[in-house]
């Protein structure tokens, strides 16, 4: 179940093919025959065991890298199109957010790349920190905030220009768990706020892909592949007693008994 009615299709991805060529001249297959569609609201979570290429998956929609090949198109063109119309926001594992910046001048930086105006930037900037609960740290500097509250900021940066698809690589790893599972409340808070938004989500935390999703995209290692599709439905909005539900515990075995067959 998404956040909106609308099905239109936002993200194609057919035999898609990555290979990357180390220093040695050795070729890695990062990514086989990945075939993939994702519908505008959705909440995709890809998970399995590490280096099975979601990250890399997730650079190839962003167009931070180039497919190999195969088809890629994000909003009904090119990647490349899309990462130059700026269609979508990042956030990273880390929050790469510069120490020298107040928390405002951090979330108006996009907006000073796209040359919005003074006024505009400044009423996007205090949108966004109302919607991450971080206006009383406006005018705060990074260094002042908890690893939580930085990740809060990334994400209100990377939604300030209002794009139509978040993708986040695993932004609440490094963090501890009632961090992490109160960041998730509000993520889907954020995206039940937001029309239409999509967001793609990496994990290794089943839960957390569980909790979270419409679907979860379940990966086979190197050369990563699509091993199963499972699509979450669990009532929304989700909660604690979300966690303690029988379907919760259904979802959450049945995605662990898979990346248990594709270790096998």
């Amino acid at each position: 179940m998404s956040n909106t009615n609308s099905q239109d299709t936002l993200i194609v991805i057919q035999d898609l093919n990555k290979k990357f060529t180390s220093a040695d001249g050795k070729v890695v297959n990062a990514l086989e025959n990945i075939n993939l569609e994702v519908k505008r609201g959705e909440f995709i979570s890809l998970i399995g065991p590490s280096g099975c290429g979601k990250s890399t998956l997730l650079r190839l929609i962003a167009n931070l890298i180039e497919p190999t090949n195969g088809i890629l198109t994000v909003n009904g063109h090119s990647a490349d199109v899309a990462r130059r119309n700026r269609e979508y926001g990042f956030v990273f594992q880390s929050a790469t957010l510069y120490e020298w910046r107040t928390v405002t001048k951090n979330v108006q930086l996009p907006l000073e790349v796209m040359k919005y105006s003074r006024q505009e930037r400044a009423e996007r900037a205090k949108k966004m920190l109302e919607l991450v609960e971080l206006s009383d740290f406006a005018d705060h500097y990074p260094w002042q905030l908890s690893g939580g509250m930085q990740q809060r900021v990334s994400i209100a940066r990377a939604l300030a220009f209002e794009p139509p698809l978040l993708l986040m690589d695993e932004p609440f790893g490094a963090l501890d768990e009632m961090t992490r599972e109160r960041l998730n409340n509000e993520l889907l808070s954020i995206w039940h706020s937001i029309p239409n938004m999509t967001v793609i989500f990496v994990t290794h935390n089943i839960s957390e892909a569980v909790y979270l999703s419409s679907r979860v995209v379940v990966m086979s290692p190197r050369p990563g592949k699509i091993y199963k599709v499972i699509d979450v439905d669990l009532p929304r909005p989700r909660s604690a007693e979300t966690l303690d539900s029988d379907g919760f515990f259904h979802y959450s075995s049945q995605i662990r008994h898979l990346l248990r067959e594709v270790m096998a």
